[in-house]
Order: C-alpha cells, then sequence, then structure tokens
C-alpha cells in the first residue's frame, strides 16, 4: 500500500493536528483513506496495533500517527498513541499534554505489574476517544527496556483496553528500537518524505524489515506536491518496490 499525502500548505494545515482544524480537506480525506485501505489489507486479520516508523527523521511519521489517531477515533474507536521514540518523542506536543518526569512509557515499562494504575502514566487528550502515552523522561537504556519482559506484558494489558493502538517508533536506520516493537505490531507503516527521503534509504529500511522477519504492510509519501486535486495513489504490492518507481516518475 502507497498513498502520497498533499504538503503542508499555510492555509489549510496551520497545526498538527489538520483532520481536526479541516476534516474536509484533501489531508484529511487522504488519512481516512489510509485508515480504509488498512483495514482491507488486514481483513483476515486482527488489526489492533498499529507501529509507524520512517527510514530517518524530519519525515512526518509523528504528524501522520498523531492525525491517524483522530481519523479512527472518529469512528468512536478506542484510541491509544503510544510514544515509543523514547529518544526524540514529540507526540506530547502535538496533543499538547504534559510530559512528566514521572510518568510516561518508559516510566511505566519500568514500573510494569499487573496491578499498575495506568491512569498515572497514561494521560487524556482533548479529543474524544484518544488517549496517550508520553515518552516519559528518557532512559539510559531504551532498548533494553523495549525489550523487556515488561513491556511485552504492558502491550498485551493495552490491547485489552484499547480498540486501537498506534506505535509510533523511532527510524529504522541506526537504531534497533523499531524492530522491537514489531514483535507486538499487527501493521507496520514507513512515512517518507517526498523529495527528501532516498530511494537507497528505503531499500536499507526494507532489508533492517527483512532481516528481522518483519513485513511491511504500506508506505505513506509525506509532502507530496500533487497536482489536479489527485492527493494520492494506491498500490497494492506486497512489498515497496513499486514506490521507488512510482516517486521517480513524479
Amino acid at each position: 500500500m502507497v498513498l502520497f499525502l498533499k504538503k503542508k500548505g499555510s492555509n489549510d494545515m496551520s497545526t498538527d493536528l489538520v483532520i481536526n482544524v479541516n476534516p474536509k480537506s484533501i489531508f484529511s480525506e487522504a488519512i481516512k483513506t489510509i485508515r480504509t485501505n488498512l483495514a482491507f489489507s488486514m481483513i483476515d486479520k486482527e488489526m489492533k496495533t498499529i507501529l509507524l516508523t520512517s527510514p530517518q527523521a524530519g519525515d512526518g511519521k509523528s504528524f501522520i500517527t498523531a492525525n491517524l489517531a483522530v481519523a479512527y477515533a472518529q469512528e468512536d474507536k478506542k484510541v491509544l498513541v503510544v510514544d515509543c521514540d523514547l529518544r526524540k518523542g514529540r507526540q506530547h506536543e502535538i496533543f499538547e499534554v504534559m510530559n512528566v518526569t514521572s510518568g510516561g512509557y518508559s516510566n511505566l515499562i519500568l514500573n510494569y505489574k499487573d496491578d499498575i494504575k495506568l491512569n498515572k502514566y497514561i494521560v487524556s487528550t482533548s479529543n474524544k476517544n484518544i488517549d496517550l502515552l508520553p515518552t516519559g523522561p528518557t532512559p539510559p537504556n531504551p532498548v533494553e527496556l523495549l525489550a523487556s519482559e515488561n513491556n511485552k506484558k504492558l502491550i498485551a494489558k493495552l490491547r485489552e483496553k484499547y480498540d486501537i493502538i498506534l506505535l509510533d517508533c523511532p527510524p529504522v536506520l541506526g537504531l534497533s528500537d523499531t524492530m522491537i516493537m514489531t514483535k507486538y505490531s499487527d501493521a507496520n507503516l514507513i512515512v517518507v518524505s517526498s523529495r527528501k527521503t532516498k530511494v537507497e534509504n528505503l531499500d536499507k529500511a526494507k532489508k533492517v524489515f527483512t532481516q528481522a522477519n518483519a513485513k511491511i504492510t504500506g508506505v505513506i509519501i509525506n509532502r507530496a506536491s500533487v497536482k489536479d486535486n489527485t492527493y494520492y495513489s494506491y498500490y497494492s504490492s506486497e512489498y515497496y518496490g513499486d514506490t521507488s518507481k512510482s516517486k521517480r516518475r513524479r
């Protein structure tokens, strides 16, 4: 699955949560199309936990994650956004909530027990049906924390409580955090940036997923400059091989 999302503009995208500000915009419709295409691609499988990443920083994965969360919430799904980028997470900025040092994902993993009070770590947002698990304080050992038995038990617990869980993960290249989290995801999306992400870096990202025995469900091309209101393209390829070709044609 490959989708081209409209480039940011000053008129219709004044905040990160564009789908709230302009629900009928071209961008918002593209986000909803991602939601629909995911449902079709996973029609015979459970899809509760969706992982989003990018080859490198700055491709807009957190921006896409947040807007996709709103799209699911608008379907009356109970949604949790987990900021798994324990080094440079920014979901708390997008949803405008406090990332307190006593809460967040890192603390919840560290202190997890079966009877733990999740509301000490997970915060409600101003968006109906959306909760956020911000990063919490940056740990000295993000990889070890994510790979821990506590995290495995925590994700299982969260799956019981939410309809959709979006995992906003770090970039793939140079870090192993995301590959650890693929053990808990039902679908894996890679966000790339038009005219920024190099094809060779997308190839490298695919190899990383292959080495981890993880499947790429789809690729989202962000910041695409689209003419004639054709704001996205969809490809039913099993992998992103068609993506590089399509991108070079643009």
